[in-house]
């Protein structure tokens, strides 16, 4: 199970999932084209935040491309622990 942290939103998992599933790095139109009921500001303003956490990396700077990390991939899995999120946020 996936751990439940304050500075979370909803549209944070549905971009890691993303991210995931596709493989490979992604800008945020993209990302948000293809989450139903998440628009491109709310991704351009959550991925930094996911970084700050090492949940997803900035892998094209002049283009703004991200992909997953394996800590991205860890949360997903339910392999961090809340209390570990919690005290990076």
């Amino acid at each position: 199970m996936r751990p439940l942290v304050s500075w979370m939103t909803k549209s944070d998992p549905a971009i890691l999932e993303l991210l995931e599933e596709a493989g490979i790095a992604l800008p945020p139109a993209v990302i948000a084209y293809n989450i139903e009921g998440v628009s491109h500001p709310t991704v351009s303003r959550r991925l930094p935040i996911l970084k700050e956490q090492d949940l997803v990396k900035k892998v094209e700077e002049s283009k703004g491309y991200y992909a997953i990390t394996d800590r991205g991939r860890a949360y997903l899995d339910g392999e961090l622990d809340a209390d570990e999120l919690e005290r990076d946020g």
